[in-house]
């Protein structure tokens, strides 16, 4: 814990948040899902996507690019395949509308898909494949985002970190991948800021060009690093191709042009495995593998792997037991915005 941290307990961060959307319009009901999905992905231990964006979230508001009041709606269906207009409502509301829709679709069809355009940032997206996991589907989501990477080779941002979530429902745990096509998420970066570190490894290009760990270097020009390289910005570019052509929403060229990220396309695959009649034996199959990379030998003594979304569960038991590590200057700014 650093001087600049502060413990709060889940109720209390809870409570809070809601008084903060009440305040500020939002019904009830959409008051108090965002208020849980903000606080579980701070009790996950994911800060950046969870309570740190909450003001910038407010600021959203204020400035009329979340629309309160706005419903995302069905505008064109397909059997298993529909697109939605988020209408620019809250996106932590239009993702949860949507990847139930995709789980009843799924449940209907074996898959099932939604296309979403027009709506906003959906914050933590392992928030909606852990959803779609506890329905008992697998889930395959992804979202566009604004131009902060450069394709491998340019020197401008071009092509977004495009967050990517896979999850799998597991008896024992869910396995749940969440993760940028960049090094490190943005919100990531701007927590080792707030916390006066460097990044463990490379994370973007400063402004001489060259590969930085230092967060106020890559934050002042947003030319993060993607994963793998070249390989990274393929499948960025892909996946924006996907969000965009299937929800006939905006890509990362034309969210580029706008002053603030908002417009962004998303898509909701889940996949209902039950229809092949032998859960048994799916459940054996996943086990084998997490066991057979879990019993690797490790490099260095005491480290250990982990599968995806096993660390996360870790992290939220202990942090519902001890209360959650959050900046004492951001907690500040959403008291004042509370009050």
């Amino acid at each position: 814990m650093t001087e600049k941290a502060i413990r709060i307990e889940s109720k209390q961060m809870q409570d809070v948040l809601y008084k903060l959307f009440v305040k500020y319009k939002f019904t009830k009901e959409k008051a108090k899902l965002m208020a849980n999905v903000y606080t579980e992905s701070t009790l996950m231990g994911v800060n950046s996507h969870g309570i740190n964006r909450l003001p910038l979230f407010i600021e959203y508001v204020e400035n009329g690019l979340v629309k309160i009041d706005a419903e995302a709606e069905k505008v064109e269906t397909f059997g298993s395949i529909e697109r939605w207009d988020g209408n620019h409502g809250p996106g932590i509301v239009n993702a949860t509308k949507c990847t139930n829709r995709a789980i009843e679709l799924a449940k209907l069809h074996g898959m099932g898909m939604v296309a979403l355009r027009n709506t906003n940032h959906w914050m933590r997206g392992g928030t909606y494949g852990r959803q779609a996991a506890d329905a008992n589907c697998i889930s395959i989501l992804f979202t566009n985002t604004k131009p902060n990477m450069p394709p491998w080779g340019g020197k401008d941002s071009r092509i977004g970190n495009n967050p990517l979530v896979i999850s799998i429902p597991r008896e024992q745990g869910h396995v749940v991948l969440d993760m940028s096509i960049s090094q490190f998420a943005f919100g990531k970066i701007n927590d080792y800021k707030l916390k006066g570190e460097k990044l463990p490894y490379p994370g973007g290009w400063d402004n001489n060009n060259e590969l930085s760990n230092d967060p106020e270097k890559i934050l002042s020009n947003e030319r993060g690093l993607p994963i793998g390289y070249w390989k990274g910005s393929a499948l960025s570019i892909i996946l924006d191709m996907l969000a965009t052509l299937l929800s006939a929403g905006d890509s990362t060229y034309k969210i580029g042009l706008k002053e603030f990220e908002t417009g962004i396309s998303q898509v909701y695959l889940c996949i209902y495995p039950e229809v092949f009649n032998d859960k048994a034996l799916q459940q054996k199959l996943i086990n084998e593998i997490i066991d057979y990379t879990h019993n690797v030998e490790p490099m260095r003594f005491g480290d250990k792997t982990y599968y995806p979304g096993e660390q996360s569960s870790k992290i939220r038991a202990k942090n519902l037991k001890e209360g959650m590590l959050v900046h004492s200057g951001v907690w500040q700014k959403i008291m004042v915005l509370s009050a």
